[in-house]
């Protein structure tokens, strides 16, 4: 017997309440391929923006290469925060591997203690190959538990990739975890997600590595200087912290609201806001021209009868893309 979903009052209702069990259905609905779903999600994310009534939050990053420590730092971080008497909601940014079908749903057993915490909700990311499709996901997920009270939201990415350049599109704050080891690690790491990251933290800094950890810090405050400056007047900060000890997390979280107040104070907190809405108010409508342009019937018999002809090499990939461009104008315009 198929279930009845709530309506949009009752998801609204029940968000607004902070039920989590409301609150995991309106992202499973947000998640979802189904039409329906998608139509139910957007008349509920409509509401809630209408109402205006979204926790004050904080969007915080946190990116680093495989191994370097990201489930341990976000709950050291998250139970940390939530003793101050905040809300933590931790999310991901993780399209699936085609190939390993790798994914970030053990996080929520990795975090075991913040997942038993009353003020923290942990949503692992869905599965899926596309990467804009998840960080689009992922994004309007940030809306529903700003809405269910969440005053704080990290975002956690998988490794370092195009996953990141999509975090930092939506978050206030950046930071890059980083190992000991001074500039071995640096090698793995281009140098635009440094660039990007406002807070970096080497982590692991106890027992043996607490002095390779100085070390690498030393190198990275240095490095920091030969960057670009940032648009928001901000110095990069660069600290060590042990999440597993828990050593360095305060001092962590105190430079995450420094940067907060600073950006606040200057304006740049809510210009960053309004170019990130842009932004996606974009990717939106790339992500929906894209789809009505494939799922076209006269495209599809255009794009069947051309693409032979770009394999064999008898007509240009970009003389083709502009024969079926126009027949995807033409009926539009007609």
């Amino acid at each position: 017997m198929r279930r009845t979903l709530p309506t949009s009052e009752e998801f609204v209702k029940g968000i607004r309440a902070g039920d989590r069990v409301v609150l995991g259905k309106a992202i499973t609905l947000v998640e979802s391929a189904r039409s329906e779903h998608h139509a139910l999600a957007q008349e509920v994310i409509g509401h809630l923006l209408a109402r205006g009534d979204r926790a004050e939050s904080l969007r915080v990053a946190v990116t680093g290469a495989p191994g370097v420590g990201k489930s341990t730092l976000i709950e050291a971080l998250g139970t940390h925060i939530t003793r101050e008497g905040k809300k933590v909601a931790v999310l991901a940014i993780d399209p699936t591997s085609s190939l390993s079908k790798g994914s970030i749903l053990g996080d929520k057993t990795r975090m075991e203690r913040l997942s038993n915490n009353e003020n923290a909700f942990i949503r692992p990311s869905p599965s899926g190959n596309s990467l804009g499709g998840v960080a689009r996901k992922t994004r309007e997920t940030i809306l529903l538990v700003e809405a269910a009270g969440y005053d704080t939201v990290i975002i956690e990415t998988v490794g370092v990739g195009q996953s990141e350049i999509a975090a930092h599109s939506m978050t206030d704050v950046f930071m890059l975890l980083l190992l000991p080891g001074a500039g071995d690690e640096l090698q793995g790491i281009k140098r635009g997600i440094v660039e990007m990251a406002d807070i970096l933290a080497v982590n692991k800094a106890d027992g043996d590595r607490t002095k390779l950890a100085g070390q690498a810090r030393a190198f990275y405050h240095n490095a920091t200087h030969l960057l670009p400056p940032k648009a928001n007047g901000w110095a990069p900060r660069v600290l060590t912290c042990s999440a597993e000890t828990g050593t360095g997390i305060d001092k962590l979280w105190e430079t995450v609201l420094a940067f907060e107040t600073q950006s606040r104070v200057n304006g740049y907190f809510y210009e960053n806001r309004k170019q990130q809405a842009e932004y996606w108010l974009q990717e939106a409508l790339q992500a929906g021209l894209q789809s009505a342009l494939f799922e076209h019937a006269g495209v599809r018999t255009a794009l069947a009868a051309l693409k032979p002809e770009v394999l064999a090499g008898r007509l240009s990939p970009f003389a083709a893309a502009e024969r079926v461009l126009a027949v995807f104008l033409k009926d539009q315009n007609a």
